[in-house]
């Protein structure tokens, strides 16, 4: 297993404080907002500082009826091997429906929604990460999500689902502590429970992230603090095992370098307590044991605890992780890639539950029913969160509701940049036009044409009010849904301007 160490998600809003904090062993970045042949130059230079670069996808959609679409697969695989990834990561999520399967329009849901944990589910589930695997030119892991709503009839545990997923797929797990969180609350699971369940050798590494707690319901939304509870939640995982590298997330509100430093610390501060506890674990039945080989010291605790903290490796390993070495050999029999040796673990480890297989046995395909079935319930509740159409049987209709406004919110958030000269243009009115708009229409064609599918709502119900914003509004949306693109040079972008000016729309 690739030891990481301690990492931040990269965003274009904080390269700069990112370049100078101390001690940043690697970064995840957003993969689709990446273009390979135009990395920016802030990434460009960590990489050449020797910092590790994960790629992060959003829009597989593993977790959904449809298999995983073939050119998203190839860009996803571009963009590991544009950024010389050691891995590649996505989410146990759908983030569409319709489309032949149901024989309806495709829609799409802007965000991550939680697949059933049933029998089916799972079944599509390792078929879907299975063809990724076969796509991808490094190994491939995936990220447990937060959910705001439970499915009816759910016939697994989030930790025996995801146990289940290793043992048939050999997938590398990304476990997210804040989403284990979030689903206490939201759901009441209890996070140490979906520890114990999991196969903690197949952790590639892990998420930290801030949220907030709304009528008592917690939104795992990267843009507050990372509170004690998530961090508690990193102790429970790091009693259990030495997880290769640990990751602060913040999308959004971002704060200052110092307020980062500080987050990072304490994320430093639970790992490396995790490596002492672990190591003090280990002197105390190295004491009891008869013939046992050399006494683990203090000097050897901090220095596991000072490894934890700064993604070095622990010196000295005594055992080596049966279950992490074969991973590595399925994910280089699989890749063909030069798969880094497994950090081996020192004997006061926690040991796995148990070891990976060295290559899952093949499966069956899952017949068509199987996937119909997935899907028609995918759609149905897709449906009723952004086409306004009646919930499905068994869902908290209350839930469902803070959902659709979750994501409608993340909808707006995301076209605003996008297109930032919409809230720029419309001012306090863009959130609340952007809500009405969206009511009982899906997004089906991304983001961009969102854009300007809003756009051309507003101006054909003569908003905005204001004649000077409407006239802006106008130009923006002439610029970019005509016939062919308006000329983009610095002279006609002058002349357009002035134009504007003229016409009083300043």
């Amino acid at each position: 297993m690739v030891r990481l160490g301690t990492g931040i998600g990269w965003r274009p809003e904080i390269a700069d404080d990112i370049a100078r904090l101390p001690g940043i062993d690697w970064v995840e970045v957003v993969a689709e907002n990446i273009c390979p042949d135009h990395v920016p130059d802030a990434l460009r230079l960590l990489r050449e500082r020797g910092t590790t670069v994960v790629p992060h996808g959003v829009s597989l959609g593993l977790g959904g009826a449809e298999r995983p679409e073939p050119g998203r697969l190839r860009a996803l695989a571009e963009r590991a091997e544009a950024l010389g990834s050691p891995l590649v990561t996505e989410h146990i999520a759908f983030v569409r429906a319709g489309g032949p399967l149901t024989a309806s329009p495709s829609i799409e849901a802007g965000h991550l929604l939680p697949v059933p944990r049933t029998r089916d589910a799972l079944d599509v589930l390792c078929e879907n990460v299975r063809i990724a695997q076969d796509a991808l030119p490094v190994p491939l892991a995936v990220e447990n999500i937060a959910a705001l709503i439970s499915w009816p009839g759910e016939e697994m545990t989030e930790g025996q689902f995801l146990a289940e997923l290793v043992e048939r797929t050999g997938v590398r797990l990304l476990i997210d502590v804040a989403n284990l969180h979030t689903n206490h609350v939201n759901r009441g699971e209890d996070p140490a429970k979906a520890l114990d369940e999991l196969p903690t050798s197949a952790i590639a590494y892990v998420h930290v992230a801030g949220g907030v707690e709304k009528d008592g319901v917690w939104h795992d939304s990267h843009a507050h603090p990372v509170t004690q509870p998530v961090l508690d939640v990193l102790a429970e995982l790091c009693a259990r095992t030495a997880p290769p590298g640990v990751l602060l997330e913040r999308d959004e509100d971002f704060p200052t370098a110092g307020e980062l430093a500080g987050e990072l610390a304490a994320i430093r501060a639970v790992t490396a307590a995790g490596a002492a506890g672990a190591a003090e674990a280990g002197m105390a039945t190295a004491g009891t044991a008869a013939g046992s080989a050399e006494p683990v010291t203090a000097a050897g605790a901090a220095e596991a605890a000072t490894a934890a903290g700064t993604g070095e490796e622990a010196p000295a390993p005594v055992r080596a992780s049966a279950a992490a070495d074969e991973a590595d050999k399925a994910d280089k029999a699989r890749t063909g890639a030069d798969v880094p040796a497994a950090d081996a673990p020192a004997a006061d480890a926690p040991a796995p539950e148990a070891p990976l297989p060295d290559a899952p046995l093949p499966e069956a395909p899952v017949p068509d029913a199987v996937r119909e079935r997935l899907a028609l319930a995918q759609t149905a509740l897709l449906s009723a969160l952004v086409g306004d159409t009646p919930p499905p049987e068994g869902f908290d209709r209350r839930r469902l509701r803070v959902q659709s406004a979750a994501l409608t919110a993340k909808r707006a958030s995301v076209i605003a940049k996008v297109a930032p000269e919409l809230p720029e243009i419309l001012g306090t009115g863009y959130r609340p036009a952007f809500a009405r708009y969206a009511e009982g229409r899906p997004m089906t064609g991304g983001y961009r044409r969102d854009a300007l599918s809003f756009a051309e709502h507003l101006l054909a119900d003569g908003r905005p009010g204001d004649s000077a914003a409407r006239r802006r509004l106008t130009l923006w949306w002439q610029e970019r849904s005509g016939p062919a693109p308006l000329p983009s040079h610095p002279a006609a972008r002058f002349a357009r301007r002035v134009r504007l000016a003229l016409s009083g729309g300043r």
